[in-house]
This record gives C-alpha cells, sequence and structure tokens, in this order.
C-alpha cells in the first residue's frame, strides 16, 4: 500500500509538473511582434513581473526616453518604473501602429502609441495622453525574444516642440493684448511647481526677482527676463546634474504661471536644443502677491 502511494504521488507530481510546462511554454511569446505587444500590456498593467521577463538585464545596456531620461542597466529603469506605477491609479496604452523586421537572431521595430495615464480617483482624476514614437532592438537568447533597447520620442511637435504650439502663442497674445506695463512684478514667495506629463511636484521659495531654490534634487531657478507677464529663465539640479529653461506666462492676478521647461545638459550629454527635450508647467502662488497684484 505505502509503495503505491508512493509511485501514484510520484505521478501526480510528474502530471502536474508536465502540465505546469506545456502550459508556460504555449503561453510564452514565440516571435518578437508578440513580445513587443507583450511587454507594452505589462506596461499597462503594471506587471513587473513580465517586463523583467522579457527585457534583457544586461549591465551596460541604454535606452532614452521622454524628457531626456536615460536608462543604463535593469535596476535603474526597474525602480522608474516601480515609481511610475505607484503614482498613477491606472494606465492604458494603446498601440496605434507596429512595424518589425527579423533577421537572424535580432530583431528591430517601429512603433506608435498612446500612453495614457489617470491621476488620482473620482471627479478629481486627470488623464494625460502622451502621443509617442518608438524604436528598439530585440535578440533571441536560448529561444527566447528579449528587448534589448529602445529609443523613445514624442511624435508630435506639440509637445516635442512645446513652443511652437499655436495654443501657447494664441494664449500669449489674448493675454498680453491688454497689458501696458511691462515692469517686473514682485515674484517672491512660496509657489508649488508641477510637472504636468508626470504629474510632479514640489516647491520653489523665490526673492522678488524670481530666484530661488525648489525641493527637487536640490534646484534652483533664475529669472533671466521678464516682460508683458511672459517669464523666461534657467534652471539648474546638482542632485542629479541636469539644467535648462523655462518660459511660462504670469496670470493678470499673479497667482498662477503656465507654460513649459526644457533640458539643456544632462550629465555629459551638453548642447542639447533649447525647446526641444522637455515638458509643461503649471505654478501656483501658495503666498498671496505683494500687494495684490
Amino acid at each position: 500500500m505505502l509503495s503505491f502511494c508512493r509511485v501514484s504521488l510520484c505521478s501526480l507530481l510528474f502530471l502536474v509538473a508536465l502540465v505546469s510546462t506545456t502550459f508556460a511554454t504555449t503561453r510564452e511569446p514565440a516571435d518578437p511582434e508578440t513580445v513587443i505587444r507583450a511587454l507594452v500590456r505589462a506596461n499597462a498593467g503594471k506587471d513587473m513581473p513580465t517586463l523583467s521577463r522579457l527585457m534583457a538585464h544586461d549591465a551596460d545596456i541604454t535606452s532614452y526616453s521622454v524628457g531626456g531620461r536615460k536608462y543604463v542597466g535593469w535596476p535603474e529603469f526597474k525602480r522608474e518604473m516601480e515609481e511610475e506605477f505607484a503614482s498613477v491609479q491606472r494606465l492604458e496604452i494603446p498601440i496605434i501602429e507596429l512595424k518589425v523586421w527579423t533577421k537572424g537572431e535580432v530583431a528591430w521595430f517601429v512603433m506608435e502609441l498612446d500612453y495614457i495615464r489617470y491621476v488620482g480617483e473620482g471627479p478629481e482624476q486627470k488623464r494625460t495622453v502622451l502621443p509617442l514614437r518608438e524604436s528598439g532592438v530585440l535578440e533571441r537568447r536560448e529561444g527566447q525574444w528579449l528587448l534589448l533597447t529602445w529609443h523613445e520620442s514624442f511624435r508630435t511637435a506639440q509637445l516635442a516642440g512645446p513652443v511652437a504650439q499655436p495654443s501657447v502663442a494664441a494664449a500669449q497674445q489674448h493675454l498680453v493684448s491688454n497689458v501696458s506695463s511691462s515692469a517686473t512684478p514682485d515674484l517672491s514667495g512660496a509657489w508649488d511647481i508641477l510637472e504636468v506629463e508626470d504629474d510632479k511636484r514640489y516647491t520653489a521659495t523665490l526673492d522678488k526677482n524670481g530666484n530661488g531654490p525648489y525641493t527637487q534634487h536640490g534646484g534652483r531657478f533664475v529669472t533671466t527676463k521678464f516682460a508683458n507677464r511672459l517669464w523666461e529663465g534657467t534652471w539648474q539640479q546638482p542632485g542629479n546634474d541636469r539644467e535648462g529653461g523655462f518660459e511660462v506666462l504670469l496670470s493678470e492676478d499673479g497667482t498662477q504661471a503656465k507654460g513649459i521647461w526644457w533640458y539643456t545638459r544632462v550629465e555629459n550629454h551638453k548642447n542639447i536644443p533649447p525647446r526641444e527635450h522637455g515638458g509643461t508647467y503649471h505654478w501656483k502662488r501658495l503666498t498671496p502677491p505683494v500687494n495684490g497684484q
């Protein structure tokens, strides 16, 4: 009886292992396009284990994303994705177009998709659509296709080069038309700074000339020009070794400003063309304007 139980148990365990292996094998992506689509689904589903399984973990692999972001190796990318997953309520990533080419053990692709972020809940929930264009390279290792490296950028001029967008220019013309004075107001006080696309917030403490530190990577704003409520300047972040510029339009009551920011340097990558890589700013004054300006 004991021998029979042992045999039956071994047989059962063998069958379970066989079924599990067969099931896992049939579910494993078999071609580059299937892998790419599985990666996009995993991103939308905040599925880190699947992303990890279908991406190479080589220490020297380098990839680039929007806003001048650069990832070297898996740990840096994993940390950034975990922060992204924690900051959003949910994600939707519909693929608009995908083309894949294969030669031997290597495949490459180009893809267009919408990266849709939902932040918050209920009536306060915010939906942001980032129209992206991507390209990348995969390699087949031990029968499994893995994503090696990719490059990501905005596919619309409106986001890639924010200053040129008609909506900003039109808003400036409309808001500035009734302004008769170009005198610089007192910009001092605490400001809530929102990077719209990433829903990232921090606080700046400025003097009357619009200069001062902010609470992200030891950053500092320097105002270089102010005319007809158009506020221009530079920013520096020693904490992550980056710098760039900004241009915002101050509201008539002086309580908020909206505009754009961009990179001019990221670590050793210098001479980045101004206004080409960055995002959208929305500033809100946390302290009342001086003299009710």
